[in-house]
Parts: C-alpha cells; sequence; structure tokens
C-alpha cells in the first residue's frame, strides 16, 4: 500500500521575517512618497521591480544612507515590539510649516489566546497576497496627487518614530521632538489602506494642511 502523502503546510511568517517585510515597505513607502510630492528633484529617482510593479527608489547617496540609518533602527524597534507609529513630515522649508504628515501605525496582529494549538491557530498569510497588499498602498500613495495641495515651494521632511517607554533608543541618533502637527482647523485627513503579515499590521493615514 503505498505511504499517504501529505499535503505541503504553508509556513507562517516569523517576527523576523515579517520584520524585515515591514521595513522594506517603509523604505519604498518613503521613497514614493519624497518622489511623488517633489521634495526631492524626479532626476534624482530610478525605477525597479518590485512587489511585482515599478516602483521609483532614491539615486541620491546621501538620502540612501539616511534612510537606511534609519530603517536599521526601526527594524530593531520592529523586532522587540516597542514603535508603534512612524510619521514621515513634510516641512515648508522657509516658513517650517508642516505641510503633510504620513502616518503609518504599528500594531501586532493578534492570535487567538488559545493559538498553541494548532487547529485553533489562524492559517498562514500567503506572501502573495502581503505584497499584493503592500502594492496597493503604494498605487494609493501614488494617486494621492490627484487631491493633495499643490506643493509649489521647497520642503524638507522629517521621520518621527513614537516608541514605547521601554524601547532603546541611540542617543546620538534620535531625540525627542515636536510631533510636527497640522492645526486641527487647518487639517483634512484621507485613511489610506492597510496591510498585514502574520505578525504585524500597517494602518495608513495621510494628513494635510488645508487652507481653504
Amino acid at each position: 500500500m503505498a505511504p499517504t502523502k501529505q499535503a505541503p503546510t504553508r509556513q507562517a511568517i516569523t517576527l523576523k521575517g515579517s520584520t524585515n517585510l515591514v521595513t522594506e515597505f517603509f523604505k519604498f513607502a518613503a521613497n514614493t512618497i519624497l518622489f511623488q510630492r517633489g521634495v526631492y528633484p524626479a532626476d534624482d529617482f530610478h525605477m525597479v521591480k518590485k512587489y511585482g510593479q515599478t516602483v521609483l527608489v532614491t539615486q541620491d547617496l546621501a538620502l540612501e544612507n539616511y534612510l537606511d540609518k534609519i530603517l536599521k533602527q526601526v527594524n530593531k524597534w520592529l523586532l522587540t515590539g516597542s514603535v508603534t507609529q512612524l510619521v514621515l513630515a513634510i516641512i515648508s522649508k522657509d516658513s517650517r510649516t508642516t505641510l503633510e504628515r504620513w502616518v503609518f501605525d504599528i500594531n501586532l496582529v493578534e492570535q487567538p489566546a488559545d493559538s498553541s494549538e494548532p487547529p485553533h491557530r489562524a492559517p498562514a498569510k500567503p506572501e502573495a497576497e502581503i505584497q499584493a497588499e503592500i502594492r496597493n498602498i503604494l498605487k494609493q500613495i501614488v494617486s494621492t496627487v490627484t487631491f493633495l495641495p499643490v506643493i509649489d515651494e521647497p520642503t524638507v521632511f522629517n521621520i518621527l518614530a513614537y516608541t514605547s517607554d521601554s524601547a532603546d533608543i541611540p542617543a546620538d541618533e534620535w531625540v525627542d521632538t515636536d510631533p510636527l502637527a497640522i492645526e486641527a482647523s487647518k487639517s483634512q485627513q484621507v485613511k489610506l489602506r492597510s496591510f498585514s503579515t502574520d505578525v504585524h499590521r500597517i494602518e495608513a493615514m495621510v494628513a494635510y494642511r488645508y487652507e481653504g
């Protein structure tokens, strides 16, 4: 009698695997925002294939090194569960007024209380499905140019990280800072799509200054 073959089981994404996926998403999301909102010249970016589509990434070595340094620390915080939100703020270079805040909330996906028992554990999420969700967020960031106010002045950007009190924060690289908020009376908000792995769920939104 032929031995019974067991169907292959899909491996759940580990904390480290999820952390790397989320960190990589932030890299491409930041590049997409900086390109679409004209913070850096279009000539500073080149096209690469990622998530089954073409995305733009910076060729500016200083910017690339800056983002890599930030994301290396974000990766460590994700592994320890000590970062809850990342914000990319676009600021007027001259007036230092915050024009936009791109907010990414980071939540841990909760398994059922009895998830130690295999029958009760949620099925592993296919990586293709995760990549499709990421692809949709990046497409949505690109499409925001249809409703966000035109930025016709030089801008700079800052990245803020909201962490737990227990987070290990390198004092020479990160400092307590102003939240770079937009006054409520002049702020409009648009919720963007989300994506999730077996470990993390990322909720995105953009708040922008609206003087109308």
